[in-house]
């Protein structure tokens, strides 16, 4: 039998996004086929898949331990996520018995299916550094005996998804600082800069509104500028080695000395890059724009904003009213009308007259006949409109006829007058005037030619809130 040749062995997968790359996240399954052509009959012993995820840092940095020794020291560190392992063609056999129970793949085509699940756990998104990287990949092999085996490898991207409809992701960021420029011993005005962005979190293909203002009160030209860094952070070994990457950035107009200059929402767009990686233990992706103001023959005056690239877009309902671009308050975020209602006039709550005479005719109607049956709101009304009683100066407790009790030595004089006279000015009684004469229908006129006499007997008036107190008694 003249044995044929593997012309071919490829890896292929089922999902692909828009660009026609393989792109997962954490808990999806993950599923393709392995293509096998061969160009004759081709005796196999086992075809397998492998699936591997690894997070893996590698640098290396020179030593001096003497004045003419050096060496080189090595940081390397990996951290795996994914193990998956499995057989699609043949099973577990005996190493001395190479020849039993192969395959044979006849001349053409043979395609086999392959699934898995990835993790269902916070998984690194897929990365390439200067000292580290993160991978995912499935290996397929194919073992012939007395042959060397064919090996063919086919990565796929992981995406660990961060949603930036957050309240963190969506708070503003803003900074202020102030630079004095010096030379000697003259100093110059200061440099102040100010800046504010709407949110924290954005994705690739966004635009940054920035908002600046810039004031030169130094003696030099400057210029504001902003820029969009990507900070890579590699750990290993209890030590880190960070490198910053510029990813875009933008240039504002000079600045002569006192002047200012103000940025309403100038652009700068996020070019395709990876997304933050914050939860990588060993490797750390993160950014941020810094506006600063170019000083020529000095140090910048510079203002770090941190920002998160995430993967999830902002919604079309998340806007934010703390955005500085913005022109609407909090309560037209909210849904809710710039400026408040006006409360309802208290005439349209008022009770009409009618219903109050209703609700006092049911009171007068029987002693306890409407309190089982009347509501809450009658007995309050009735409470509210209840009038006051009407004005009398008849006496509605006549004194007795014996007019003064006594009790040994003492005796209380008993006097009982109308309430007309008894709520008197304290004037009327620090006169002698005698009081007005009472009418017919108050008291009799003896009664009153009596207390005439007495007091004429009795000589000065006494004490006005003595009286007072007496008469009231």
């Amino acid at each position: 039998m003249v044995l044929g040749k593997v012309r071919a062995l490829a890896v292929y997968f089922d999902s692909l996004n828009e660009n026609n790359l393989p792109v997962f996240s954490g808990g999806d399954l993950v599923s393709g086929r392995v293509v096998v052509e061969v160009t004759g009959d081709v005796r196999v012993k086992s075809l397998d898949i492998a699936a591997r995820g690894v997070a893996k840092v590698r640098w290396t940095e020179s030593r001096n331990a003497g004045a003419n020794t050096a060496y080189t020291q090595n940081y390397t560190e990996e951290v795996e996520y994914l193990h998956h392992y499995d057989t699609l063609i043949g099973e577990e056999r005996d190493d001395d018995c190479p020849e039993e129970g192969l395959t044979v793949l006849h001349a053409g085509l043979h395609e086999f299916a392959f699934s898995f699940n990835l993790p269902q756990m916070a998984l690194a998104t897929s990365f390439e550094g200067k000292h580290g990287s993160v991978r995912y990949w499935v290996k397929a092999e194919l073992h012939r005996p007395w042959l060397l085996p064919v090996k063919v490898k086919k990565e796929f991207i992981v995406f660990e998804h961060i949603d930036i409809n957050t309240p963190l992701l969506l708070a503003p960021q803003a900074g202020t600082k102030e630079k004095t420029l010096c030379c000697w011993f003259c100093a110059s005005g200061p440099i102040s800069l100010s800046a504010k962005i709407e949110r924290k979190g954005y994705t690739p293909g966004e635009s940054i509104q920035i908002f600046a203002e810039v004031e030169n009160c130094s003696s030099r030209v400057v210029v504001p500028k902003a820029a969009l860094y990507q900070t890579q952070t590699f750990f290993a070994k209890g030590k880190g080695k960070q490198i910053q990457q510029l990813v875009s950035n933008l240039r504002g107009e000079p600045l002569q000395q006192g002047k200012s200059q103000s940025w309403e929402g100038k652009l700068l767009k996020i070019p395709p890059v990876s997304p933050s990686i914050l939860d990588c233990p060993i490797i750390r992706v993160e950014y941020a724009l810094v506006v600063y103001v170019d000083v020529p023959g000095g140090l910048n005056l510079s203002l770090s904003l941190p920002l998160v690239i995430g993967t999830i877009p902002l919604h079309a309902c998340a806007t934010r009213t703390s955005s500085i671009s913005s022109n609407c308050s909090t309560l037209s975020w909210l849904g809710l009308p710039e400026r408040p209602e006006a409360p309802p006039s208290y005439s349209d709550l008022a009770i009409s007259e009618s219903h109050r005479r209703d609700c006092l005719q049911g009171f007068d109607r029987s002693d306890g006949e409407g309190e089982e049956q009347g509501s809450l709101l009658t007995y309050i009304t009735e409470f509210r409109y209840l009038p006051p009683p009407l004005y009398s100066e008849v006496d509605p407790y006549p004194p007795p006829r014996g007019g003064v009790r006594g009790r040994g030595r003492q005796a209380t004089r008993h006097v009982s007058v109308p309430l007309s006279r008894a709520l008197r000015t304290p004037q009327d009684f620090c006169t002698n005037r005698t009081p007005p004469p009472l009418s017919a229908t108050g008291s009799s006129p003896d009664y009153v030619s009596r207390e005439r006499k007495k007091k004429n007997e009795a000589g000065p008036s006494p004490d006005p809130g003595e009286v007072g107190s007496e008469r009231i008694r």
